[in-house]
């Protein structure tokens, strides 16, 4: 007879009607609420996000992954979920938008895997019609656990206690934070600003995590939260990777300027085989010694000057793709390939000069949403997505096209894909375990020809 099952933790998904809620202030309160008492705490992200799972990461004290049931794939879901609350104390997952925005949705994946929802609500402009909103959020798709309802931004006392009076369900209350600079998340044209930029990003956790303290949901011992139960027809965990880059070396740029990087990402690249090796193409003279090179995105236009002075670097890079070794290049790792970059304001500054052409950012979002992309006609795709304010002018023809879900892929719409000699580069951003033999052949010399 087989042992039984250790009991798994409890799993939340923190969710909102809509951006700029508050979602990640209290997903990242409750991690650190419960992380700095000692307890092991895993956050997830639900959706593509890179800034996002920085306070996650920060609070937590572990890295965090994406949870999405598109570009993981409901297998890759289940197996990180299940790993987490068999590994952990609490499991919290910040959902994406509101909680029925996109498809799949937080509320899908709420639904899918039995995680109870709690909702936070912005609450300095209303209320009762916050009971109404809470209400809608509960029962609008059938099947939906719930947890309960927090207000955020709340003015007073006697305004929280309006906002509960609302409800048609009291015992769905949770709590109220108020509206704070000490606890307040600065944003910018991508989203949050880094943690890592923010010398008291940590003590902005603990503020909100001493505000939540106060409140039912910051009082409720874990041992009264429902331990999760996972349906019984989760699929069967993913295929483990082939090691197609054994004996590689892989260098990944990492610095304040190319920063999107998903933890998951580097983990496929070692389970491929590949050794990875980190350099700052801010800071860097050279190139660490590598067989391929991964430019992954960020904030190449913040850094214009120091990259355009970087001289050694760009030598170095130069040398590289003149060797023919591979270069993969997202979005902003792909914005400084090229022979300039044009901020907002009208300033340009040179770019590595690997790729013809010029990037100008644009003071509006370009492009958003989920992308695939299939770089050997008849293989496997790739999953991901993109998100950018910026537009490339270039003479190069496409070498390739990402697609939105459902799109034939063979259609026109999507990210181009832009090939020249070992270099391909895209604004397309690539979940790497989506199609690990496409990933190994982007870093694998000849692929790209």
């Amino acid at each position: 007879m087989s042992a039984p099952m250790a009991a798994l933790a409890p799993v939340v998904l923190v969710a909102a009607p809509a951006s700029g809620q508050g979602k990640t202030t209290v997903a990242s309160a409750l991690a650190r609420l419960h992380s700095r008492a000692g307890r092991r705490v895993r956050a997830f992200k639900c959706g593509p996000d890179f800034l996002d799972p920085c306070w996650l990461a920060l609070a937590s004290g572990g890295p965090v992954h994406s949870l999405d049931l598109w570009m993981n794939g409901e297998a890759d879901c289940a197996a990180r979920l299940q790993q987490a609350a068999a590994d952990s104390d609490l499991v919290i997952v910040e959902g994406v938008m509101g909680l029925f925005d996109g498809q799949p949705s937080a509320g899908d994946l709420a639904r899918r895997f039995g995680l109870p929802v709690l909702a936070v609500i912005d609450g300095s402009a209303m209320a009762g019609t916050f009971g109404a909103l809470a209400y809608g959020l509960q029962h609008y798709q059938p099947g939906l656990p719930w947890l309960g309802v927090l207000a955020n931004r709340v003015g007073s006392e006697r305004h929280a206690h309006m906002l509960r009076d609302g409800l048609r369900e009291p015992a769905t209350w949770l709590g109220a934070l108020p509206r704070s600079a000490d606890w307040a998340l600065p944003e910018r044209h991508l989203g949050l600003v880094q943690a890592a930029e923010l010398p008291d990003a940590l003590a902005r956790l603990d503020a909100a995590a001493d505000a939540l303290a106060a409140t039912p949901i910051g009082q409720r011992a874990l041992a009264d939260w429902p331990a999760w139960q996972p349906p019984a027809d989760l699929p069967a965990a993913p295929l483990p990777v082939p090691p197609l880059l054994a004996g590689r070396r892989v260098a990944v740029a990492r610095d304040a300027a190319f920063c999107f990087i998903y933890p998951a990402n580097l983990d496929c690249l070692r389970a491929l085989g590949a050794e990875v090796v980190f350099f700052s193409p801010l800071a860097d003279a050279a190139l660490p010694d590598c067989d391929a090179l991964w430019l992954p995105g960020g904030y190449p236009e913040l850094h214009g000057p120091a990259l355009a002075g970087n001289h050694a670097m760009r030598q170095s890079l130069h040398a590289h793709v003149a060797a023919g070794r591979p270069v993969w290049a997202e979005c902003g790792g792909m914005m400084a390939l090229f022979d300039r970059l044009v901020t907002r304001e009208g300033e340009p500054h040179a770019g590595f000069g690997l790729l013809p052409g010029q990037v100008l950012m644009q003071k509006r979002l370009v492009a958003l949403g989920p992308q695939q992309w299939t770089p050997t006609p008849g293989g496997a795709s790739l999953r991901g997505h993109t998100f950018h304010h910026s537009r490339c002018e270039t003479a190069l023809q496409p070498v390739g096209r990402s697609v939105r879900p459902g799109v034939s892929p063979h259609g026109s719409e999507g990210e181009a894909v832009y090939g020249l000699g070992p270099v391909r580069a895209s604004y397309f951003h690539a979940w790497f375990a989506s199609a690990p033999e496409a990933v190994a052949a982007l870093f694998l010399p000849g692929a790209q020809s």
